[in-house]
């Protein structure tokens, strides 16, 4: 079996490339790590078929042409035909914001699209997968994160998801929410309590549209805000620990450092000397 993997380094809290690769299968090939990805990786088939299916969905046959996604936190199971086994290439994205552009897209729907060769989201994914391949620099970093926003904004408009209408003053009130967070997430006093002031809306009803649309809650995902960019800053700076919890919001170093153990599995200095 031939291909090819790779993981990068430039960080972002709301949208990032965490790794891409491209494998030609042998036949009935299937992947037989965890079947729960930790991200969001998107691949599109160049030739040759296989099955795919995940939870709650009926197994089916793609082909070269396709897309299909392995979705964050769903189990789900694809394999290589044995006559004509798939090569295909992938791209997988971290970031808050990653969910909630596929939510957008009918892909979302049944995790997979059919017959993309000729359209503008497949020329931004093979233009954002070549891409992914320059050396890692300020300016290359930069036309990467704008190739993802170009490739989700051609899949949403070329594959819209026809139920985001239905519901406009809830996406509304969804994105105000994420851009608040998004703006005070450093300040100590941001918090959920006084987003739901911001807004004028219950506690109840955050947890609800958050949970439906970003599958965590409004804390949850305050708190990945939080240590995605602390992360950020033990990789790439060298401020300290007690700096960097100010820096994202907390009013102290030992809460900060039992929360971000919490989210990685590792204190931030054992996280800083496993990046090194």
């Amino acid at each position: 079996m031939k291909g090819e993997y790779r993981t990068l380094n430039n960080q972002s809290v709301e949208s990032n490339v965490l790794f891409f690769g491209q494998e030609s299968c042998l036949p009935n090939y299937f992947f037989k790590g965890n079947n729960v990805r930790d991200n969001y990786v998107i691949h599109y088939i160049q030739k040759g078929k296989g099955t795919f299916s995940l939870a709650n969905h009926h197994a089916v046959t793609l082909s070269a042409g396709d897309f299909f996604v392995l979705p964050k936190g769903v189990p789900c199971f694809y394999q290589a035909d044995g006559q004509d086994p798939w090569t295909y290439f992938w791209i997988g994205f971290s970031g808050v914001k990653i969910q909630s552009m596929l939510a957008g897209s009918k892909i979302s729907n049944k995790y997979y699209l059919r017959h993309v060769t000729d359209s503008q989201t497949f020329a931004s994914f093979k233009q954002l997968f070549k891409a992914a391949h320059l050396p890692s620099s300020l300016a290359n970093d930069a036309l990467i994160e704008s190739l993802i926003y170009q490739f989700f904004y051609q899949l949403i408009t070329e594959y819209p998801n026809p139920n985001v209408h239905k519901h406009k003053s809830y996406d509304e009130q969804l994105r105000l929410a994420i851009s608040y967070l998004e703006q005070n997430f450093a300040s100590n006093e941001c918090s959920i309590t006084m987003l739901c002031h911001q807004l004028e809306v219950s506690r109840s009803y955050l947890y609800t549209i958050f949970k439906k649309n970003m599958n965590l809650s409004p804390q949850k995902f305050l708190a990945q805000l939080r240590m995605e960019k602390a992360k950020e800053f033990l990789h790439s700076t060298t401020y300290t620990v007690q700096q960097i919890s100010t820096n994202v919001g907390y009013s102290d170093e030992f809460t900060f450092s039992k929360a971000f153990k919490r989210y990685t599995g590792f204190s931030p200095v054992h996280y800083r000397q496993k990046q090194k």
